[in-house]
This record gives C-alpha cells, structure tokens and sequence, in this order.
C-alpha cells in the first residue's frame, strides 16, 4: 500500500502540513518517492504519524516525543512527567477561574489583583495615583502593597492630597515648599505604621527604583513632582513628628496614593 501525503495525513487525522513538519524536525522518515518524484508512504508512517500525533495530543512536545523510542509502547517516566505538568497545569487553571470569578462578581478591574482591586473601590484616588498603585505592584511585594491600602483606607480623607491633585505645573516655589510640608504629616504616619513598606522601600533595587521614578514624572506635573521630591527630604532629613498649619478646603479631599509615603529610597529625586 503507497498513500500520498495527503492521504497519510487524513488517515491520520493531521494536515499535510504536519507531515511536512514531522520530516523537517527528523520526527518522520523520509518514504521512498515514485518515478514522478512523489512521495510514498505505507503503514509505518502511518503508524508513526499516528503515534505522534497522539502523544502530541496527550500533551507531549514534538522534542520530547523525539527522545521516546518507537519500540517503548508505554513510557511510563514521560507518561508520569506529563501526568505531574498536567496537575500543575490544572490548579494553575483552577486559580486562574477563581480570579475570573472574583472579578465578575465584585465588578471589579482588570489591572489590579481583584483583592487590592476591591480594597480602593471606595478610596477617592485620582488617576494618577491608582496608576502609581498599579507600578506599585510590579516593584513590591503584594503583601505590602496590600497594607499600603489598608493604611490608606484607615487615614482621614487629606486637603493635602486634594490640593496637591490640584497643583498647576507653574506653581511657584512658596507654594510648593507649603505643600510639601502639608504632606509629610500622613506620609510619616504611614511609615510608622507600615514597617513593611519602609523595609520593602529601602531594599528596592536600582532597577526598581528607576521604574517607581519614571512613574512620578510620567504621571505628576512637574511642580507635584517636585513637591514629592522635597516632601521625601524632608521625611528624611525630619524622621520625628512635625507640626503644620492646618488650611481649610472647601473642595473634596482625596486620600491620596502619593509618592512621599514611600520616597525615602529615591523615588524621586
């Protein structure tokens, strides 16, 4: 019996294509070829085209079903490899679904862990600042990013972070050195109160670092970018309590993400 590629491959259930591959990747003899030059397969191929198409449907790869002999019917250790990746396989799955649902149920978005996602849902963030938590979580431990919130969502609304949101880019110098100090009081509460975040800040790598200011000059105007880089001085330079003026606001007051509650590893400079 002599069968074209393309009868040998609808045999066995596969494309010509595929057989084509099989012989480029050495995973199929080369058959012997009629006097027009065309080719010519018998029941060997057939069964070895159907063999690996098999094992490649178990969820074999083509270089792993190159190393496995033809004559070993039941590779018992490659049978038991895939056995075990395909568990994994399966509760990564399973998580994987569990999320899904997590997110279709509490309405949340896509871009955060659907946990933290539902811990802002009532925290008046401005875009600029979830944009930060979102870089927050490529760079630091979840964990702590989760506290961060926590943190966030225990404080009292702030008019610092409210004005700060507010800041035009050409706000002058009196202004913007206010406005630090009026941050660095929740910034420093924070820090007492997430031991976490000021080890986890302290220990970021340059790599990381660079990524968290890239983020503040790519999401704040230059003058907030400068107050973030004076309030983190002086939260170094004045680690005890400070005492500011309180300034009365009539317009919403923000929670605020801000980068000073973390800016003691440069994250601004």
């Amino acid at each position: 019996m002599a069968w074209s590629t393309r009868e040998l491959a609808d045999l066995a259930g596969t494309t010509a294509r595929a057989v084509r591959h099989y012989h480029d990747v050495g995973l199929l003899e080369e058959p012997r070829r009629r006097a027009n030059g065309y080719k010519q397969y018998g029941v060997a191929h057939l069964v070895r085209v159907v063999r690996i198409k098999r094992l490649a449907d178990l969820g074999f790869t083509l270089p792993q079903i190159s190393e496995l002999r033809d004559v070993d019917r039941h590779p018992r250790d490659a049978l038991r490899g895939l056995d075990a990746h395909l568990a994994r396989t399966l509760d990564r799955l399973q998580e994987v679904r569990s999320e899904v649902r997590q997110i279709l149920q509490e309405a949340v978005p896509t871009d955060l862990p659907p946990a933290l996602a539902a811990r802002i849902r009532d925290v008046d963030l401005s875009d600029a600042d979830r944009a930060l938590l979102v870089v927050l979580t490529r760079v630091l431990d979840l964990v702590v990013v989760t506290d961060f919130v926590d943190a966030l969502r225990g404080l009292p609304p702030s008019p610092a972070a409210t004005a700060f949101d507010q800041l035009p880019a050409d706000a002058d110098d009196a202004t913007r050195h206010e406005l630090s100090t009026r941050l660095l009081s929740p910034s420093r509460t924070l820090r007492v109160m997430l031991p976490r975040l000021r080890s986890a800040t302290t220990g970021l790598s340059v790599a990381a670092a660079r990524v968290l200011d890239e983020a503040v000059r790519d999401l704040y105007n230059p003058a907030q970018a400068d107050v973030l880089r004076r309030a983190g001085l002086l939260l170094r330079a004045r680690p005890g309590p400070i005492r500011t003026q309180q300034i009365k606001s009539t317009v919403p007051q923000r929670h605020g993400v801000h980068a000073t509650a973390i800016a003691d590893r440069r994250l601004v400079r």
